[in-house]
């Protein structure tokens, strides 16, 4: 079955310059993401507790702007985008999420970045 794209807005508190710290550096994703992360040339390695490990490749970035990534062990045609927007009426920041998923699957996949985000949020202040 062909997995559906979603696409979510998160209003947050910040600049873009420190959104972009958190998700455009292994640091930064390493305080929200993931418990570690790495990157080696285009390749993101995620891992969580001691067993679990995700790598992802980088396809697209523009520094300050977004960052898509497809997880090495999806389909290709598939990728998660985080990018960095400016609402000009709110005068806020929003992150707006792209992700693909299974479509029974698509409300366990928006509440899993709810609650990134909300730890993101948390631990950033934003």
């Amino acid at each position: 079955m062909k997995k559906e794209k979603i696409y979510i807005e998160y209003p947050l508190k910040g600049s873009a310059a420190i959104i972009w710290r958190y998700i455009g550096t292994a640091h930064g994703l390493s305080m929200w993401f993931a418990d570690r992360t790495s990157i080696d040339g285009k390749t993101f390695n995620f891992y969580w507790g001691k067993e679990e490990h995700r790598s992802a490749t980088l396809i697209a970035q523009r520094n300050g702007v977004y960052v898509r990534l497809r997880w090495d062990d999806e389909e290709h045609y598939t990728f998660f985008e985080m990018r960095i927007t400016y609402n000009e009426m709110t005068r806020e920041h929003t992150l707006d999420i792209t992700d693909f998923a299974d479509p029974a699957e698509i409300a366990d996949q928006k509440d899993l970045w709810d609650s990134q985000i909300e730890y993101l949020k948390r631990q950033s202040g934003m």
